[in-house]
């Protein structure tokens, strides 16, 4: 149905009387809807993660609203779909709403993730806001990847040179830091809103990051830069596009919603509550006409009001590229928006088209350049595991990473390891023969963060697992090597065994996690608290390591927590 009601155009009866009907939030605004002149069709993706090639393991379906699994994904088919839409309507532009690079597989990340800037360009990418993950390795990485040239240390690896995008990356809440002497200081780290010709038509795309963006990379990934409230930051955006006359707005912010167990397909609406993407599409100015949301990877095509009383389109297209989000703007006679013939919807990247000629190249490129070391074989699995947690909040994957990490750190004096489970990207699926390649063991863990080990109290370490429920956007459960055992009352922890032992809050416990915990990554900044800080490996050696040493490993058991 279309999108409930009309802004600076009036409201037909029909519509007010959807509106009395609906929730205000969470109202399921799918539709087939829209071509025409009078139409700008917006088509946007999200946290593509320099997925080349199409992603494998749960990673590879996707969930149709009649319940059954698709599978979707890989760049070449995403462009021939994106060349699709924009067919059946000339006025398009596509947008991304962030995590572009970053937590990458080896096709794109042992270039540096180039390979994906360039596929985005040959996409026709228009804008894009900055994700969490651009700022893996910092915001001048990101300044080269979107502006060109190559690293200063390590070169260009895709080629003689690197060009850039011909692309904004936008974050209207991002402000340098730099200092008195630094004349960055004060002024928009990134750009805030770009001003795009869609078909004789002014669309204004305003780009803005997560305010959380902290705590979910390591303080150099930031240094020198301020992460304001979103909200604010896309009205002060929004109101620089009204003045400038731009009436059609869309907002690409890097935060989402999570969904119920029972979430359904693309074109649902289940939304768990008081999710912080809603709050902002409730939130920011009524002169934005869509909201294009990321970060959760969720698959949701909902309404919220804004702060007029009226509905606009809030959507997400989950991750790697298997969902494209297409919201089109139905347009009146000066150039506004018609909020009640507007439409939106997910759309399933699926397989069953030729790829794009063009974006196949690049791929093939990059998996020819990276097959040598993604193809060595590194060990083998007696069954895949998978990274999805269990009832205990572990998963089988995840504890296997623990186990590796506590190996690598033994020489330190490590007697148990943590690992955040955002940093396992992929289930680790073995081939026919059971093995498992290096290029699979660097897509589970491709951050390249280090294990540090370091001295915890007893209480410090309580204060630590209590904190996995008290943390924002919890529970977020820490994956444990396997001879940590404890229970879980309510929120908070009781009964911590290790070796079989009691741990006591006077005892003192050398605990190996990676650098990103060690900083207080992903809110745990009780980790802050160790001493005898100790560097170790890189996490992927930890893990290779692990899976050279164990050959026919098989998923263990994920009872090291349990619930009272």
């Amino acid at each position: 149905m279309p999108v409930a009601s009309g802004r600076r155009t009036g409201l037909v009866l029909a519509a007010v009387f959807a509106l009395v009907l609906a929730a205000a939030l969470g109202t399921d605004i799918g539709s087939r809807g829209g071509s025409g002149p009078g139409v700008v069709r917006v088509i946007a993706f999200n946290d593509l993660h320099g997925n080349l090639e199409p992603p494998s393991g749960s990673s590879a379906e996707v969930t149709a609203d009649d319940g059954t699994q698709v599978e979707a994904g890989g760049a070449a088919f995403l462009a021939a779909h994106v060349e699709r839409l924009r067919a059946e309507q000339p006025s398009s532009v596509l947008l991304s709403a962030g995590d572009n690079v970053g937590a990458s597989p080896l096709t794109s990340a042992l270039f540096h993730d180039e390979p994906t800037i360039e596929l985005l360009d040959a996409m026709g990418v228009a804008a894009s806001a900055a994700g969490n993950h651009e700022f893996d390795e910092g915001i001048d990485e990101l300044r080269r990847l979107v502006s060109g040239g190559c690293r200063p240390a390590g070169g260009c690896r895709f080629g003689p040179a690197h060009d850039g995008a011909s692309f904004p990356v936008l974050a209207a809440n991002l402000t340098s830091t730099g200092g008195a002497d630094d004349a960055r200081t004060g002024s928009p780290a990134l750009p805030a809103h770009t001003v795009l010709d869609v078909g004789g038509t002014r669309l204004g795309v305003i780009g803005a990051t997560l305010t959380e963006l902290p705590d979910l990379v390591s303080p150099d990934g930031i240094r020198g830069i301020e992460v304001g409230d979103e909200i604010a930051a896309v009205d002060a955006a929004s109101r620089e596009l009204t003045a400038q006359g731009v009436r059609a707005q869309v907002l690409l912010v890097h935060q989402g919603d999570g969904t119920g167990s029972d979430g359904g397909g693309p074109g649902s609406c289940a939304l768990e509550p008081d999710g912080p993407g809603s709050a902002i599409a409730a939130g920011v100015s009524a002169d934005v006409d869509a909201v294009f949301s990321a970060h959760s990877h969720q698959q949701y095509v909902c309404s919220v009001t804004d702060p007029a009383g009226e509905q606009r389109p809030f959507v997400q297209g989950l991750s790697f590229g298997r969902l494209l989000s297409v919201v089109d703007l139905a347009l009146t006679g000066d150039g506004d928006v018609d909020r009640a013939a507007t439409t939106a919807r997910n759309e399933i990247v699926s397989r069953d088209i030729e790829p794009d000629p063009a974006a196949q190249r690049i791929v093939d490129a990059a998996v020819r350049g990276s097959e040598p070391l993604a193809q060595r074989p590194v060990g083998t699995l007696a069954a895949p595991l998978p990274r999805a947690a269990e009832a205990s909040g572990l998963s089988p994957l995840g504890t296997v990473i623990a186990d590796a990490q506590l190996a690598a750190s033994r020489g330190d004096g490590a007697q148990l390891a943590l690992t955040n489970p955002g940093g396992v990207r992929a289930d680790l699926v073995p081939g026919p023969d059971g093995r498992v390649t290096y290029g699979q063991a660097y897509t589970v863990q491709p951050f390249g963060n280090i294990l540090q080990t370091m001295t915890l109290t007893g209480a410090q370490l309580r204060a630590v697992l209590d904190q996995q429920f008290t943390v924002d956007d919890g529970p977020t459960v820490l994956q444990t090597s396997s001879n940590v055992r404890y229970s879980v009352a309510g929120d908070r922890v009781t009964g911590i065994e290790l070796d079989g032992a009691p741990v006591t809050d006077a005892g003192t416990y050398r605990v190996a996690v990676n650098n990103f915990l060690s900083a207080g990554g992903d809110g745990f900044d009780a980790f802050t608290a160790g001493t005898d800080l100790v560097g170790g490996p890189v996490d992927l050696d930890a893990f290779v390591a692990h899976l050279e040493a164990s050959p026919g490993l098989a998923p263990p058991p994920t009872d090291r927590v349990t619930r009272d």
